[in-house]
């Protein structure tokens, strides 16, 4: 993750800073890990970036028509479900479980 944060504190996304996901696309699934803006170090999943991951997948591939894609996270196993037609997406799912991984209290203001 080293490579990311250096890419999330680069000059040019260092004002407004950015998600940066490394992706590496295997036979049978992808795998992806985060880095995440504003908690400024990695997290174990990122919704919006599997499902980017996934399109982009099909994009780089040229794969279109219904298609589904395993994404591996450290959080866990999700599949993204979509419609492509080489230049748009639609009908997009991100499917996995939902289960809580943290539990807290704010204090009053």
């Amino acid at each position: 993750m080293n490579t990311a944060r250096e890419i999330r504190y680069g000059d040019e996304f260092l004002k407004d800073g950015i998600n940066v996901n490394t992706v590496s696309v295997h036979e049978h699934f992808i795998e992806m890990r985060t880095f995440e803006r504003g908690v400024e170090a990695e997290t174990f999943s990122c919704g919006t970036g599997v499902t980017a991951a996934a399109l982009a997948t099909a994009l780089r591939k040229g794969e279109t028509g219904i298609l589904e894609y395993a994404v591996k996270t450290r959080g866990g196993n999700l599949r993204v479900k979509f419609n492509f037609n080489g230049t748009r997406a639609t009908d997009i799912l991100l499917c996995g479980p939902a289960v809580q991984v943290f539990k807290g209290t704010l204090p009053n203001a």
